[in-house]
């Protein structure tokens, strides 16, 4: 009763939240208050970037660029399936929560401040990738790449620490070292290829530390609530609902909210697929990499095996989402619109009506709700979960 109680009122706290912010437009009033300040230190810290890029070399854009990669949520996203088939599922699954969270807030504070980037091309601009560009059409503050590398190499220094259990302190202090590093040479990289000013930088350590010391403390209890809690699929499900609501607007539309709603449903499916598997596939007992129960020959087998059955998982996902949800919709008289997943459904709406679920969205003051974002959201759920459900009982099967 004391877990459904603590449930009721974090998703009745939200809830609140939402109407309040609302309702006395609490997202503009703060933005009216920051961006000018935010925006001003972004120009005078032109000059520093302009210094800075004047020891320009092709081995210095490779080289922060490169490392921008290694540090960008798609590279995360990549290497956590092959982290929970490792056998290292609690360091996946925490790092895959942390990741999320530090998704939504540093994005939030990204839409609510709407800061901009440092202006190009005043300052010379390097987007390597398909990925770069599209987070140049984010805002600035804070520095994503910053933030992330914060809490995820200071969590994963905190991990290994306790796992090896090593009391040395020059083992500590030089693991310590290398993170402080890392987030050294990432912030530093940022502003040479014209990402970020020193303002966002500055930003991203703020707010990961932040983030990082909130996660260190509470960690422990969130694992063993999605291990062994009461109502962890419907409370997360409501909570990953209130939140998409939760997201402040910005002041012009960027991808920010895409990747939120991504990683949003791959917390859900990566929380929901646990804690129906965890006895079986993601205890503390299950075989781990580089030991005789999980050789590398097998760990090899299991990617051969996983990611091409992640891949369909999503596909499939991704599909039937595109044909159920403007069914359910229309059912349920939720004027919908698509943005780019459903073609016919671009640039003309489904017939306005109201309905009693309309209604029930009051908060929201949208006439139109982007069926893009459910879909996006079912999309990475369904992949989530077959990493740390479909796939584990095919290895399961086939004793890998």
């Amino acid at each position: 009763m004391e877990s459904v109680a603590w449930q009721g009122l974090a998703l009745s706290g939200i809830f609140s939240w939402i109407v309040i912010a609302c309702y006395f437009d609490v997202t503009n009033k703060f933005r009216s208050l920051l961006q000018p300040w935010v925006s001003h230190r972004v120009v005078r810290g032109t000059s520093t970037i302009i210094k800075i890029q004047k020891h320009q070399h092709k081995f210095l854009d490779a080289l922060f660029s490169g490392l921008s990669c290694v540090v960008s949520v798609p590279f995360y996203t990549a290497f956590l399936p092959l982290l929970f088939w490792s056998g290292h599922g609690k360091l996946a699954r925490q790092m895959t929560l942390l990741m999320a969270f530090c998704d939504y807030l540093g994005n939030c504070i990204k839409d609510v401040v709407s800061a901009p980037r440092p202006n190009c091309p005043t300052v010379r601009r390097i987007t390597a990738t398909k990925d770069e560009e599209d987070n140049a059409l984010e805002y600035g503050l804070p520095s994503s790449h910053t933030l992330n590398t914060v809490c995820l190499s200071g969590f994963l220094v905190y991990y290994v620490l306790s796992y090896i259990q090593n009391e040395d302190a020059c083992v500590k202090l030089g693991a310590v070292t290398l993170a402080c590093l890392l987030v050294g040479l990432i912030g530093f990289g940022r502003i040479y290829l014209g990402m970020h000013s020193l303002i966002d930088i500055i930003g991203g350590l703020v707010v990961g530390f932040v983030i990082l010391g909130m996660w260190l403390t509470v960690h422990e209890y969130v694992d063993a609530f999605i291990a062994s809690g009461q109502n962890v699929t419907s409370f997360w499900a409501a909570l990953s609902f209130l939140l998409l609501f939760a997201y402040p607007t910005p002041e012009v539309p960027t991808p920010s909210f895409e990747y939120h709603t991504a990683f949003d449903g791959v917390a859900f499916g990566i929380v929901a697929g646990i804690q129906q598997t965890y006895h079986q596939f993601h205890h503390e007992g299950v075989p781990r990499i580089f030991t005789s129960h999980l050789t590398v020959p097998a760990f090899l087998g299991r990617m051969l095996v996983g990611i091409p059955t992640i891949l369909v998982v999503k596909f499939c996902s991704k599909a039937l989402a595109k044909w159920i949800l403007p069914v359910v919709s229309n059912t349920l008289g939720i004027p919908i619109k698509s943005t780019s997943y459903i073609p016919m459904l671009s640039g003309s709406t489904t017939e306005k009506k109201s309905s009693y679920f309309h209604k029930m969205l009051f908060f929201s003051n949208q006439d139109l709700f982007d069926v893009d974002t459910g879909i996006r959201f079912l999309q990475y759920a369904g992949l989530a979960w077959s990493v740390v459900d479909l796939v584990p009982s095919l290895f399961s099967h086939l004793r890998l």
